[in-house]
């Protein structure tokens, strides 16, 4: 962190103001945003990104999904970073939350914490799937919006903006006769809506040091939970004491998987518009393996 972004985080306006920083080391693994770990002189850590002003508003989602999870957890098994401020500041916006030392180990409180979760929120959702405003999906929006048909939800909010935008590099379907068969399909399946982390890669988890859960960078909103654990599945990486952890503590229906490659073809679909490359194929091989799937 340069010395005029410490200088304003510390001033009289600065989200630690009066505070004196001892440490702003830059932290790696993001793409889209600076990261640093600062600490203070009273040994206080706290997490912070940093963007352009202008983009504010992803910052701001970030902090809002944040506080969304954290209210929905059981923090004996699960721990979410906790916000503090989004500010505008001269030179950059930043973000500024809680610390967590975030280690490797046994997944098992991973998947028994996104169960509860899950299971939670299912218990007192709006019964209703979306979000209220227009969120981020790595640097794409995604599209905010309330339907009660999860089939409608998922197929208009979710994949028709994604495919939309991939008509640019060559992808064109009858969209039309896909939609009302995934929505038909969808439907069939009825599930709860819960608050979903909405973008559960590998990355985006961690374990703490007591064997609790950790996750972050949430692209939050209300859907079938089945979303987080297909994506889980996309990238790989969890272990067996995830998923064994996840359904002894909420079941999942047999029939999951079957609905994976639909919820992933939006991650997909999303890595192929902004990045290209093999996304793009992936991304017809799905489409193929979800017609396969509905004409059957």
């Amino acid at each position: 962190m340069d010395f005029a972004l410490r200088e304003e985080v510390v001033s009289t306006k600065g989200p630690l103001s009066g505070e004196k920083i001892i440490e702003a080391t830059a932290v790696t693994g993001g793409c889209i945003h600076d990261a640093w770990k600062i600490k203070l002189s009273t040994g206080e850590k706290f997490f912070a990104k940093t963007c352009p002003v202008e983009n504010i508003g992803m910052l701001k989602y970030e902090e809002i999904g944040l506080a969304s999870l954290n209210e929905k957890i059981d923090p004996n098994f699960l721990i979410i970073p906790k916000p503090i401020i989004t500010q505008k500041l001269e030179t950059a916006a930043i973000l500024l939350m809680s610390w967590i030392d975030i280690n490797r180990g046994n997944e098992r409180k991973l998947g028994e914490g996104l169960a509860l979760m899950h299971k939670h929120s299912a218990e007192h959702s709006q019964k209703s799937f979306g979000w209220q405003e227009d969120g981020f999906i790595g640097r794409s929006t995604q599209v905010g919006g309330w339907r009660k048909s999860w089939g409608e939800c998922f197929v208009t909010l979710r994949l028709a903006p994604q495919l939309a935008m991939a008509e640019e590099w060559g992808l064109c379907i009858q969209k039309d006769k896909l939609f009302s068969k995934l929505i038909e399909y969808l439907d069939k399946h009825d599930p709860q809506p819960s608050i979903v982390h909405g973008d559960l890669w590998k990355g985006n988890t961690g374990i703490h040091r007591d064997g609790k859960g950790i996750i972050f960078d949430p692209a939050i909103w209300w859907a079938d939970r089945e979303v987080d654990i297909a994506m889980t599945k996309l990238f790989g990486g969890f272990s067996i004491d995830f998923y064994n952890g996840y359904n002894e503590t909420y079941p999942l229906a047999k029939s999951h998987e079957e609905r994976s490659d639909i919820y992933n073809l939006y991650h997909l679909l999303n890595h192929a518009n902004l990045f290209g490359g093999n996304y793009q194929q992936s991304s017809i091989s799905t489409l193929d393996k979800i017609t396969i799937l509905l004409s059957k």
